[in-house]
């Protein structure tokens, strides 16, 4: 499932232009880290979505015009910038999150508690 989502981030990236040079690595994770901290500006500003008032005009006539007035620039739009930007950057270096995903939360379980820190 993450893989597809991989794929169709990466793809739709290509398709807008957004592979044309070379990737770069550092760029591509400070890309992510930006749209965390927009979600955080959201948040400061308590911009959350509107799901109540979207879902009440969601057709494919005004679903730009209902996303731009009760989606765009809320903290879940830009947490979901940030997961479309990391499925994006593991299609350019054809990572396998599935794997990795399911990996790591395994890896997790056997953890101690809070992982030996303090937060």
């Amino acid at each position: 499932m993450l893989n597809e989502l991989r794929d169709k981030a990466f793809n739709n990236a290509k398709n807008k232009g957004f592979h044309n040079d070379k990737p770069v690595f550092a760029k591509e994770i400070m890309l992510i880290v930006t749209e965390l901290s927009e979600a955080v500006e959201a948040s400061r500003k308590g911009m959350k979505a509107d799901l109540k008032n979207f879902y009440l005009g969601l057709d494919d006539d005004n679903f730009e015009q209902n996303f731009n007035a009760f989606i765009k620039d809320s903290v879940e739009d830009e947490i979901a910038d940030a997961l479309i930007r990391l499925f994006d950057l593991c299609g350019i270096y054809n990572i396998n999150i599935d794997l990795f995903v399911k990996m790591k939360m395994k890896y997790n379980k056997g953890r101690e508690y809070l992982h030996g820190k303090k937060y």
